[in-house]
């Protein structure tokens, strides 16, 4: 059964193919905290990372020896500590005789207490050095992937110098949009991507106010998006604005000899021009650039 249709210009969407690229939504270095030579290295490029595992270690060979130097101060402390009490227990013993003063006894006391706090304050410090040693482990900031690995096992590397990069937090597209699309551009709209498992879908999650080298940056979200290579550059199609088009649906177009008909109410054939096919409310159209006027009625499967 066919049915008839008016022809009537309707709003047609414009895309517009751009490329986007893979990023991670954080990127994070990850940075010893001593400086020292690099003795393991447990990760690599690609590899992924807990938060607060550990991936790699750094060694540096003073701290051990600062460590034995604070524990040879406190062993001389703690004889002092045991003399100054031996002192102090004679002195009051001599003080119940009437033998030494109260002063005397008072430098004695005052003797120990110094010693105990120099051991106090030592021991102190070699927490310190410890501590020191403890932070030669480089811990994964947060959860992801490694990205970059600019350290080989052996190297010598300062504080603050990263070991890894790592990027987590999920991943997006990153588009830069000419400028001259700026302001059809609105967070939400969705768009499609081109992805070795098919078309895919995503939306505008962010558009960032500073146009840099005259375009726009967009960050774009896209469910189950791929990530096995950050960086990968993937085709997007994005609409940039809308226009009119006279549409007619693909089965009332007939294909003879190389010349595209349509079939009007009256019966009559009319030769049309056709453009690209369009998706109109889910059904399948296709644009007629000449041949065809509003209010035309065509016969439609």
């Amino acid at each position: 059964m066919a049915e008839t249709i008016t022809i009537e210009p309707s709003p047609v969407t414009e895309w517009k193919p751009v490329y986007g690229r893979v990023e991670a939504k954080e990127t994070v270095p990850a940075r010893a905290r001593i400086g020292g030579t690099v003795t393991e290295l447990s990760v690599s490029e690609g590899d992924a990372v807990e938060a607060g595992q550990e991936i790699a270690r750094v060694h540096d060979d003073k701290i051990a020896f600062q460590i034995a130097a604070l524990d040879a101060q406190i062993a001389a402390l703690q004889a002092q500590l045991a003399t100054a009490e031996t002192e102090l227990k004679r002195g009051e013993e001599l003080v119940e005789r009437g033998v030494a003063t109260v002063q005397r006894l008072d430098q004695l006391r005052t003797a120990v207490d110094v010693a105990r706090g120099q051991i106090a304050a030592t021991r102190a410090q070699r927490a310190v050095v410890e501590q020191q040693a403890a932070e030669g482990q480089v811990l994964a900031p947060a959860a992801g992937r490694v990205l970059t690995v600019p350290v080989t096992r052996g190297a010598v590397i300062l504080p603050g110098e990263p070991v890894a990069t790592i990027g987590g937090g999920g991943f997006f597209l990153r588009l830069a949009i000419p400028e001259r699309h700026a302001g059809t551009l609105e967070e939400g709209a969705e768009l499609g991507i081109a992805t070795d498992a098919g078309e895919a879908r995503g939306r505008i999650a962010k558009l960032y106010p500073q146009i840099e080298n005259g375009r726009v940056i967009a960050d774009v979200d896209v469910e189950g998006l791929a990530t096995a290579y950050v960086g990968l550059r993937l085709l997007v199609t994005l609409p940039v604005g809308s226009r009119t088009a006279l549409l007619v649906p693909e089965g009332a177009v007939a294909t003879r000899g190389g010349i595209d008909f349509v079939t009007l109410e009256d019966g009559r054939e009319r030769a049309v021009v056709l453009g690209e096919a369009v998706s109109l409310d889910g059904a399948e159209m296709i644009e007629v650039l000449t041949g065809l006027v509003p209010g035309d009625r065509v016969v439609a499967p």
